[in-house]
């Protein structure tokens, strides 16, 4: 039996090794990709976000923040750390629940918001009360597919995403704080 353990020779498992020591790279990671592939869409691709686009996006800025602040601070109080982390966790919540929420108004599987949902909606019967109904309603509507691949919108990747994330820096904190104890 060897003295020292052998050193991790295969790059997804020294992968895996270095985000689950600090979760926080991760969360940090896919936030800051999430965003960039949404800005791109919009500002490369053309494509306006709508309504409950706007929430996932401020969710993964909270990600962002807050896993920055636990990577940069937590080195200072591994309270800090823990209670970043945890807050981390909780903004991960958050755009999971908004994801997962707008994925299945674009599937039809529930309806979304009056403001930016087709769902049935009655025929305005004269001009000014189409003119009105317009005005309050967002030109991009929430349940229409922008762009999809392999029949999962940007929605849906936003919510597998964040779940897998999420589940993995859940795991790794759990597993920190029962080592510790």
């Amino acid at each position: 039996m060897e003295k020292y353990p052998t050193p991790i020779t295969r790059p997804i498992t020294q992968l895996i090794c270095l985000f689950w020591c600090n979760p926080l790279r991760l969360a940090f990671l896919m936030a800051a990709s999430l965003l960039a592939g949404a800005y791109a869409f919009e500002y490369i691709g053309g494509l306006i976000p709508c309504d409950l686009c706007w929430p996932q996006r401020y969710a993964h800025m909270a990600i962002l923040g807050l896993s920055a602040a636990g990577l940069l601070l937590g080195k200072a109080s591994n309270l800090l750390h823990s209670l970043l982390a945890w807050a981390t966790v909780l903004a991960l919540s958050v755009s999971i629940a908004v994801s997962g929420y707008h994925a299945g108004v674009e599937q039809k599987w529930w309806k979304g918001p009056d403001t930016c949902t087709t769902g049935d909606q009655d025929v305005a019967v004269d001009m000014a009360s189409l003119f009105d109904g317009m005005m309050e309603s967002s030109l991009v509507m929430c349940d229409d597919i922008a762009w999809e691949m392999f029949g999962i919108s940007m929605a849906g990747y936003n919510f597998l995403i964040s779940t897998a994330v999420g589940l993995f820096v859940t795991a790794a904190l759990v597993a920190r704080f029962r080592k510790k104890s």
